[in-house]
């Protein structure tokens, strides 16, 4: 009987927890639908509550080093308490708000490497271990971010890597703590002055924030200092503005200024 109750409470023979996404794509600002399907085990428990939540992969700097860790950043509870009974089924249907600011991970139907985005279910038992689902999710661009997207490559600039990155970027309204930045080569007519592009962006429910970087070239007399550049995108006037062209010039102005021509 002792050990009977050990396991119990080890959670062997507990409740199980299995979360189906109706569709597991989804935008910024957007939503995420499912079941969660909570099937007792050979006892009954008393279920403290049922939630889900967004985890994605970050990047910590701590003094000279750095390392990556998962970090839940939205959260919504599902159910107060409850007891599950031995062998019963509980379906809890569920909508799931994806917050504005929440990084996105594919880009025209390719995964972005680096980028990791899962939907985390916790089943939290009392006095017992806690029981969770991970489910992989997939957010693409919004409207207005496909827009900056396509311009930088007709361009010439190519895919290299996004990550997503604690902390907060001057300048900008930021809700959450992290921030994404989705890094680009540049093409041949851009290359002799810059390394690489980085794009963060940061949505709202009204407009989009964008933020560029160059990492540029230059040797040990140069300059230390990246070029930034930081503007707002209208959702609703987005397709009347030639972006290509606004970029092209924002990248040709900041690297003269610098003093690095292309």
């Amino acid at each position: 009987m002792v050990f009977k109750r050990m396991m119990q409470a080890l959670g062997v023979g507990g409740p199980s927890v299995e979360t189906v996404l109706a569709n597991a794509n989804c935008r910024p600002g957007g939503f995420l639908e499912g079941q969660v399907h909570v099937q007792g085990g050979d006892h009954a428990v008393d279920v403290e509550y049922l939630a889900v939540g967004l985890i994605t992969r970050v990047e910590v700097e701590s003094g000279d080093s750095e390392y990556n860790t998962d970090q839940e950043f939205h959260r919504q509870r599902l159910t107060g308490s409850f007891r599950l009974e031995p062998g019963a089924r509980h379906d809890v249907p569920f909508r799931f708000d994806v917050p504005w600011e929440t990084p996105i991970t594919e880009v025209y139907g390719q995964h972005l490497h680096g980028m990791t985005m899962g939907l985390s279910t916790e089943l939290e038992v009392a006095r017992a271990v806690d029981k969770s689902d991970l489910d992989a999710v997939a957010v693409h661009p919004l409207p207005a971010q496909e827009r900056l997207l396509d311009a930088l490559l007709r361009l010439g600039f190519r895919f290299s890597r996004a990550d997503v990155e604690r902390g907060r970027v001057y300048g900008v309204e930021q809700q959450l703590p992290f921030y994404q930045e989705i890094e680009f080569y540049p093409p041949s007519a851009y290359a002799s002055g810059i390394n690489q592009l980085e794009l963060t962006f940061i949505a709202t429910p009204r407009h989009l924030q964008v933020v560029l970087e160059i990492d540029k070239r230059g040797g040990f007399l140069s300059e230390g200092h990246d070029a930034f550049g930081r503007f707002d995108v209208d959702y609703a006037s987005v397709d009347q503005v030639d972006w290509a062209g606004q970029l092209d010039n924002w990248l040709r102005q900041s690297a003269q200024r610098r003093g690095l021509f292309f």
